[in-house]
């Protein structure tokens, strides 16, 4: 096996296979702020298949986020028909508000994408892959020189992470309704 599969291998089952290495990592990321620059990915087969490189104009953000929040308050006076459940369906992942806040955080970067990397009974923590659009590495490089064009990709939901929220995944028979977006379809059809 390759490098890259045996650092897949070990996140499938990260408890298990790095131990008190992950017992040290958990406790140090708390202590750090929630959004920091880190030099290398945790993960270099899941950065590099999201289409990171190790050459300038790429960074790296590691950006915590807290669990938890996503009920209703609970129900003090009356009854309401807005108060019918404690059930709270969001319509961003965990991810996608990581990617809004390091994209906040690094105005002059553009998000490319995020993968997970940890969890713990409070917190998940995302690393997000950000381009400097402006770098004369990125406009040089053809392959992902496109990105210097773009302006707000985490914000429209354009990212993967995004996508996976809007429905958009699939195509053709069955996903019919899902695009350009939902509210797009239902507008035409209402």
């Amino acid at each position: 096996m390759g490098y890259y599969k045996y650092v897949r291998e070990i996140y499938k089952r990260p408890k298990e296979c790095l131990g008190a290495l992950w017992q040290q990592r958990l406790i140090q990321w708390r202590r750090e702020p929630a959004t920091i620059r880190i030099e290398h990915p945790t993960r270099i087969d899941r950065a590099r298949s999201l289409g990171y490189k190790a050459k300038q104009g790429f960074l790296v953000v590691r950006q915590r986020v807290d669990r938890g929040g996503r009920q209703r308050p609970t129900i003090r006076k009356g009854r309401r028909s807005k108060a019918k459940t404690q059930r709270l369906d969001l319509k961003l992942s965990y991810q996608v508000v990581a990617e809004k806040r390091a994209g906040n955080h690094f105005p002059n970067c553009e998000v490319l994408n995020s993968y997970w990397i940890a969890k713990d009974g409070l917190h998940y923590w995302y690393e997000v892959i950000l381009v400097d659009r402006s770098h004369p590495s990125i406009l040089a490089d053809k392959n992902i020189r496109w990105i210097a064009n773009q302006r707000g990709r985490v914000e429209r939901g354009l990212t993967s992470a995004a996508k996976k929220s809007r429905g958009l995944r699939g195509t053709g028979k069955g996903y019919e309704k899902a695009r350009p977006s939902l509210r797009a379809h239902h507008r035409r059809h209402n």
